[in-house]
């Protein structure tokens, strides 16, 4: 690939990340419109027919590895796996 093929390609990557970033906020926006509506009619969860949309609380558990490493930091290390991974960017 030539340099201005590969500078055409960067450019076409960075059009379609703005498009997925403008199609997220409208995904998020009908959202948070889908929530208003269930919020106002006071449901976790609506039957549409083809769909069924819920809003519902959940509890979950999260390791607190900063406490962990400042309490006991060696036995956070020692359970402590490192991996290896690339990162890809176009700036």
């Amino acid at each position: 690939m030539s340099t201005n093929e590969m500078e055409s390609t960067a450019r076409t990557y960075r059009q379609i990340q703005a498009d997925i970033k403008t199609l997220e906020e409208q995904a998020d926006a009908l959202r948070q419109q889908m929530i208003g509506e269930m919020d106002a009619r006071q449901t976790e969860e609506l039957a549409t027919g083809a769909f069924t949309i819920r809003w519902k609380l959940y509890e979950s558990g999260r390791l607190d590895t900063a406490k962990l490493r400042a309490d006991h930091g060696g036995l956070c290390d020692a359970y402590t796996v490192r991996t290896v991974a690339t990162r890809f960017s176009v700036a």
